[in-house]
């Protein structure tokens, strides 16, 4: 494997590790898509593979905008669908939500040695849930939910919002995400972004970020990899 170490002066001094959350720490958007199938039918319709896809690393209220007018729902608000999806979603993540591969490992590994923080377009409330549930809290820093973001990812402002709450500059910074989207909020933030899409967001194109991993094992070793300022050349765009 060919690598380069990185010179003294353009040397990565990374503090911290910011993390997404759906599809990227937990494997919930499977969850999602049985929430938007189970309101479709709810109101006489059905939902595409295709809008759900538009519908992921969004906002949660463009998410059901988007939602509302492919599906042909005229008798509700996006804003009361997201409440009844909010619903649901907050009696499935009860029920338990599972790790995606390697998240536990990559928490043990940089517990203690980086700042952890995770940024997440979903509500506290759900987000709260799954911590919780997964016994998590413990490894993060600080997390920031799109409850209190008026611009949601692939505006910056989640992920600099989340890099104040830690006391971090964006150039100190690793953020893995799996949507183009939140890759977009990263890179705009002006972080190192490393790409670990899942099976619904592997087509998109991460062409603009600074490296892409296949799961949150790879992802790990090349943030180790950063730390000792060596990196292998598919990992320099």
């Amino acid at each position: 494997m060919n690598s380069d170490r990185l010179n003294d002066r353009n040397l990565l001094r990374i503090h911290a590790i910011l993390f997404d959350f759906d599809g990227l720490m937990v494997d919930t958007e499977i969850l999602y898509c049985q929430a938007a199938h189970a309101l479709a039918k709810m109101y006489g319709t059905s939902v595409s593979d295709e809008t759900l896809r538009r519908m992921t690393g969004v906002s949660r209220m463009t998410s059901m905008t988007v939602f509302v007018k492919e599906c042909g729902i005229a008798t509700a608000t996006p804003e009361y669908l997201l409440e009844q999806r909010e619903e649901i979603m907050s009696a499935r993540y009860k029920q338990g939500v599972d790790p995606m591969p390697g998240l536990m490992a990559i928490l043990d590994r940089f517990h203690g040695r980086l700042k952890l923080g995770m940024a997440s377009n979903s509500s506290r409330r759900l987000v709260e849930i799954a911590i919780n549930g997964l016994k998590i809290d413990r490894y993060l820093d600080a997390y920031q939910t799109g409850d209190d973001v008026i611009n949601a990812k692939p505006d910056p402002e989640i992920y600099l919002k989340l890099m104040a709450r830690l006391d971090v500059k964006p150039h100190e910074c690793v953020v893995l995400e799996d949507s183009p989207m939140g890759a977009a909020a990263g890179k705009r933030a002006g972080a190192y972004v490393i790409a670990v899409p899942s099976p619904f967001t592997a087509d998109a194109d991460y062409s603009f970020t600074n490296a892409r991993a296949g799961n949150l094992t790879e992802a790990a070793e090349m943030i180790e990899r950063l730390l000792t300022g060596v990196v292998t050349r598919h990992e320099q765009h």
